[in-house]
């Protein structure tokens, strides 16, 4: 054993690092950015002896460089030696009873960085500078951000807390001072965004906004932030549909209910869009969605090739989403364009009768005119009754005139809705009533029209030969017996008359006096077939009366 003698002049210099027994544990080199906190683990051992003193162990950590026997301590455990003022209250060391080195440094700062060794004494003998193994403490810039802590998903209308927070930040260091800012704090109270923790309801609106906690160190000009976007989980809104003809939208529909008129044939196509987070579920069906209904489109489009009566009636898109569900839906009802049948017109025992109809979307109105009359709606009286009806698209009248007619009174039906209106009339030739004779008189006049109407139609095939060998040079004459309109010729036989020309439809029919194409054929496409004052076959001392059995029926749009 070496004397005791000679040991103590060594252990008081501290130049026992070679002894064994003596032995430091600490991590060599340290990080700690600028502003923050950084624990160091560390633990010492030294031999024991009865000669050693068994006095009050002291701890101390010096900076590399520094006179231990001054007191440029940086951190001690001694109540008798004081610390420099620059790491007063920053550099801290736990308990050293169970030899605990471990060293606290609090709000590194730039000018922190260096070597740092320990010391150990006990007692009046015992002192040693562990300078085997030393600390290397390195403080760099600040580049941590805060944490922002969601505690859970955002939903839109359900209050929830914010936490931010700095890693790296002590308890006891430099206090923080918390800042927040962001749009979806527009309405809340300036006092309580300089908390780290914020409490608000995030609105739909809110989602994909930005929001940012700011910490700045309160004596210091250090501030660090970080910024994130919400996302914030609501249920569908403004559900819309778009109608859209050829890839076209052509409108956009909000409200719960809406009646769209649709022309017959059009391709349609429907698309339904909803404002959700996540995106909801679109799909379409057929009416209202039952809690089981199959729908007929698993997607927001739905197309319709072609518009008929078989798509008419209710669609409805639902936007399902595990917040909550919407639903919005549109009655599609069909335009038929307008179209006129008749009048038709017969003389019965009781008088004239006539028929008109018409078929439209919507629903036409039907109503006649009677020279300068007009007669609309239902009524009767002595000499004139009118029925109308309607049943969905169609509209049917009818009309009974009784009284007597004045010759070439013009009789019209005319049909009309919002799109448009359409007229057809009747023109009463002028005659003599018709004898109520017997059957058998009546069937041979019946034979002797159908003989008549044979050899007219012999005579106008031969015109018509005749008519496409012969070339037409300039304007052909109107000679007596001629359609000066038409530019035909007419045969009067036994009261039948005869028209044949080209055909053209009475709203291009050639105006007077209009010169057809010179230099052309004409070609017949047209023939009219007129009866004027048929006479049924009787008794030549028998006076037969006559009446106007023929009308010529003119159709006019408007």
């Amino acid at each position: 054993m070496v004397p005791l003698l000679l040991l103590l002049p060594l252990l008081c210099e501290g130049f026992l690092q070679e002894i064994p027994g003596y032995e430091l544990r600490v991590q060599g080199l340290v990080t700690v950015q600028e502003g923050l906190c950084v624990h160091v683990p560390c633990s010492f051992s030294h031999p024991w002896g009865l000669w050693f003193s068994p006095g009050i162990l002291y701890t101390y950590w010096y900076r590399h460089g520094d006179n231990t026997t001054h007191d440029d301590l940086v951190a001690t455990n001694n109540p008798e030696k004081f610390v420099k003022e620059e790491f007063q209250d920053r550099f801290l060391l736990t308990d050293s009873k169970a030899n605990d080195c471990s060293l606290s440094i609090r709000d590194a700062r730039m000018r922190d960085t260096g070597t740092y060794f320990f010391r150990m004494e006990r007692g009046d003998f015992v002192k040693y500078n562990y300078k085997k193994k030393m600390l290397e403490l390195q403080v760099t810039a600040l580049t941590d951000k805060p944490d922002i802590h969601i505690p859970e998903p955002l939903k839109a209308g359900h209050p929830t807390q914010l936490i931010c927070s700095l890693p790296g930040a002590c308890k006891w260091g430099n206090p923080l001072t918390f800042f927040w800012e962001g749009d979806a704090l527009e309405s809340l109270n300036p006092n309580t965004l300089h908390s780290s923790v914020l409490t608000f309801t995030p609105r739909p609106k809110d989602h994909g906004t930005s929001l940012t906690c700011q910490v700045k160190y309160t004596r210091s000009s250090m501030i660090t932030q970080r910024t994130i976007w919400l996302n914030v989980f609501y249920a569908p809104q403004n559900l819309t549909i778009g109608i859209s003809f050829r890839n076209v939208t052509a409108i956009k529909i909000l409200q719960t209910t809406f009646a769209l008129p649709i022309p017959e044939g059009k391709a349609v196509r429907l698309l339904c869009e909803a404002d959700s987070n996540p995106p909801a579920e679109l799909s379409w069906f057929r009416g209202s969605p039952a809690l089981k209904s199959t729908p007929i489109s698993s997607t927001g489009t739905l197309e319709l090739p072609r518009v008929g009566t078989a798509e008419e009636g209710e669609f409805s898109c639902r936007a399902r989403h595990r917040l909550g569900s919407q639903t919005l839906s549109l009655s599609l009802s069909v335009l038929f364009s307008l179209q006129l049948l008749g009048p038709s017109c017969s003389w019965e025992d009781q008088g004239l009768h006539c028929s008109c109809s018409s078929r439209a979307q919507p629903a036409p109105s039907l109503r006649w005119r009677l020279g300068a009359g007009l007669l609309e709606g239902n009524h009767s009286n002595a000499s004139c009754r009118v029925t109308s009806r309607s049943a969905g698209p169609w509209a049917n009248s009818s009309l009974s005139l009784s009284q007597e007619l004045s010759p070439g009174l013009r009789l019209s039906c005319e049909a009309n809705n919002v799109h448009g209106a359409q007229s057809a009339a009747v023109l009463l030739l002028p005659g003599k009533s018709v004898s109520q004779a017997g059957v058998v008189p009546a069937a041979l006049g019946g034979a002797g029209v159908m003989a008549l109407l044979s050899l007219c139609l012999c005579l106008l095939f031969l015109y018509i030969v005749r008519a496409r060998r012969k070339p037409a040079a300039g304007r052909p004459q109107v000679r007596d017996g001629e359609d000066p309109v038409m530019g035909t010729a007419t045969w009067v036989s036994g009261g039948v008359s005869l028209h044949s020309g080209p055909h053209r439809p009475p709203d291009q029919a050639l105006s007077d006096g209009a010169d057809p194409p010179s230099g052309e054929q004409q070609e017949l496409q047209y023939a009219n077939l007129s009866f004027h004052g048929m006479r049924l076959r009787e008794s030549q001392d028998q006076e037969a009366t006559s009446s106007p059995v023929y009308s010529e029926i003119k159709k006019t749009s408007k």
